[in-house]
């Protein structure tokens, strides 16, 4: 069973966030614009991660986002997240969108997205995060997958300073 109270575990510091999608959130079709969806999550996400590590936190990165399904001007939005793992002053973030049919109680995924918070104090310098105790079987398959999706991320920003080293000089005007 699990023990909210204990805050290093995944269930202490999940946060939800709720939004009626209105007409200035949208583009011509009535769908709501992506960035604006973007921005939802990520300050749902910001809440996971700041309450897991009890301090600011700065958004990273964000990967693997997918839109799944278009969001309707008058849906209501409904964005949970959860601390995925902890590393030394970094979070991944698991953020879940769906649109509720508050007639026929029901949810419908439209979007989810990892992204990775960086615990920080008043100054801006980085500090240490506590590690996060996954206790269901979920948990555990989302806090090895991040282990993963970590060493994905740290290859693929070495070849980006890679790439940058050999194009830079073609940048400067």
């Amino acid at each position: 069973m699990s023990d909210c109270t204990n805050s290093s575990t995944v269930c202490a510091s999940q946060s939800e966030r709720s939004e009626i999608i209105f007409p200035a959130d949208s583009n011509a079709l009535g769908n709501l614009f992506g960035g604006r969806l973007m921005q939802f999550m990520d300050l749902v996400g910001a809440m996971a991660a700041s309450r897991h590590a009890r301090s600011f936190v700065v958004t990273a990165s964000m990967d693997h986002l997918d839109f799944v399904a278009p969001v309707r001007v008058g849906d209501l939005l409904i964005l949970k997240s959860s601390v995925n793992r902890a590393f030394h002053t970094s979070m991944e973030i698991g953020v879940k969108a769906m649109v509720e049919d508050v007639r026929e109680q029901k949810l419908r995924h439209v979007s989810s997205a990892y992204l990775t918070f960086v615990a920080v104090d008043s100054s801006g310098s980085r500090i240490e995060v506590p590690q996060v105790v996954p206790e269901t079987e979920h948990q555990i398959r989302r806090y090895e997958d991040a282990g993963r999706r970590r060493e994905m991320r740290s290859g693929e920003t070495q070849r980006k300073k890679e790439l940058r080293a050999i194009l830079a000089p073609e940048w400067h005007l």
